[in-house]
């Protein structure tokens, strides 16, 4: 039965990340630690590995659609999976700090829900830019992917949460090209932070692949979707979910410390 709901879960957090434009991460680590009671290293640890098979079924869609930038990909899976390996190492460290884990994810989604609320509210159709590449040194994208890999390794977030926008923002990239390098790029991070948190003992492996094959379903619905529901009405509302999301983090952490 427990399989069955995991399962659903990740259908759900795959609709929802293909309708908005973010990874499934952001819905299922919260879903694992506050509806499945799962200890937050390991909802931290199962997620990540989840998002192996998100993150290859993902990227897979997009090089058919030919949205992916190959060589900003290869710069930034390699330094990103350098960053993964730092970031497990660190997380290992403070895995039974659970007052430092709430906090950094409770912070991490603050600006999930910030950036949701804003891009729902006040930016409801963002520029379309021509172009099949993100523009912007290796030196830049190296620096980026290393980062969002440490952020990887330790909060088991990055895709969708961090890459899209700063390829965006940062570098001025395409959206769709964006999204397509983003998933291309973030598979070598799931898989070292996975196989670190697999071997540091915090992967649930059954739920991880009921998980993941169900966020890669629901991410295939979630993109048709776009054409029926405007994403920016959906953002808004999940960016204030999200927004009580971290305010319960950090209050989880609070409530650890005293």
């Amino acid at each position: 039965m427990i399989e069955i709901l995991l399962f659903i879960t990740g259908l759900m957090a795959g609709i929802l990340g293909g309708l908005l434009g973010i990874g499934g991460c952001v819905i299922m680590l919260p879903a694992l630690t506050f509806l499945f009671d799962y200890p937050l290293p390991f909802a931290i640890g199962t997620t990540i590995t989840a998002v192996i098979i998100t993150a290859s079924s993902g990227a897979i869609g997009h090089i058919k659609m030919r949205n992916v930038d190959f060589s900003t990909a290869r710069v930034v899976a390699t330094t990103g999976a350098a960053g993964a390996a730092v970031g497990s190492i660190m997380f290992f460290y403070i895995a039974n700090r659970l007052w430092l884990l709430n906090f950094v994810l409770g912070f991490a989604f603050l600006y999930v829900s910030i950036r949701m609320i804003y891009e729902g509210l006040f930016r409801r159709k963002m520029g379309a830019m021509d172009g099949k590449e993100v523009p912007g040194s290796a030196a830049a994208k190296g620096v980026i992917g290393f980062c969002i890999g440490v952020i990887t390794g330790i909060v088991g977030l990055g895709g969708g949460y961090a890459l899209v926008p700063s390829f965006i923002y940062l570098l001025g990239s395409p959206i769709k090209i964006a999204v397509g390098t983003s998933l291309a790029s973030f598979i070598s991070m799931a898989v070292v932070s996975g196989a670190f948190k697999l071997y540091q003992g915090f992967v649930d492996i059954v739920a991880a692949v009921c998980l993941g094959v169900g966020t890669a379903a629901g991410a295939q619905i979630g993109a048709r979707l776009t054409k029926a529901v405007p994403p920016w009405v959906i953002k808004a509302i999940f960016g204030f979910v999200f927004l009580y999301v971290s305010l319960k983090f950090v209050w989880q952490g609070y409530s650890c410390l005293t």
